[in-house]
């Protein structure tokens, strides 16, 4: 158990330095103020309509950096300090969650796969390692057989998650590539704008990665100790 110690430790560890440092970046960029004068909630509006996508609303949520785009009521939910801001941070992340409304509309396959997965995974993430950990148990207890089998259970749960985590990847940058490809070709931002724009979306797609990253590590983890210990 010391090794699991150890990695989750490495994990965590790195996942709270790219997010204190993506936190950086939004608070920095935050003070890169827009020469258009465009709020976040604007430029979301200006991205859905020069899309063709007029049944998706732009609404403001609570909290810091909680931004995301809905699905199932088709909303673009930007956080307080991206709604109302108008800076290349509030720019940046009001452009890549409408670029998830565009994935929607267009039907982009990666979205679409991780949109089926997210039923799944929402039961199983949660319980996974408890199941490995049971299964473990078990076996010690009663020796290779049932537990050996609801081990692997468990593993299969936590390899969905791992799953759903590389999926996320690719759904994520291309969002952000949606989004800086707009920017740039409607002249949203100027050229300083949008490097802070870039640089910000950058930052916070490697906690995507990061997570990644950590899921598999958990996997490999987990798989070793049950499929290595077996006789």
């Amino acid at each position: 158990m010391m090794g699991y110690y150890i990695l989750i430790g490495a994990i965590a560890l790195v996942s709270w330095l790219v997010s204190s440092r993506l936190k950086s970046k939004f608070k920095h960029y935050s003070k890169v103020h827009l020469q258009n004068g465009m709020s976040g909630a604007e430029i979301a509006e200006k991205m859905l309509a020069d899309h063709g996508i007029r049944d998706v609303k732009v609404v403001s949520t609570p909290g810091m950096l909680s931004d995301h785009y809905n699905p199932k009521n088709k909303t673009v939910n930007l956080s307080e300090g991206v709604y109302s801001q108008r800076n290349a941070a509030a720019a940046a992340v009001a452009a890549h969650e409408c670029g998830h409304a565009v994935q929607h509309a267009q039907a982009y396959e990666w979205l679409t796969l991780r949109s089926k997965l997210v039923p799944v995974v929402s039961v199983t993430s949660g319980m996974s390692m408890w199941v490995v950990f049971g299964g473990l148990m078990l076996g010690a207890a009663a020796g290779v057989g049932l537990g050996y089998w609801v081990a692997v259970a468990g593993l299969a749960m936590m390899a969905m998650a791992t799953l759903f985590s590389f999926i996320t990847l690719p759904v994520e940058y291309d969002a952000s590539n949606r989004a800086l490809a707009w920017l740039k070709a409607k002249n949203i931002v100027t050229q300083q704008e949008y490097k802070g724009s870039e640089d910000a979306l950058k930052w916070a797609a490697r906690t995507y990665l990061v997570a990644a990253i950590g899921s598999l590590a958990t996997l490999v983890y987990w798989g070793l100790q049950v499929l290595g210990g077996r006789d």
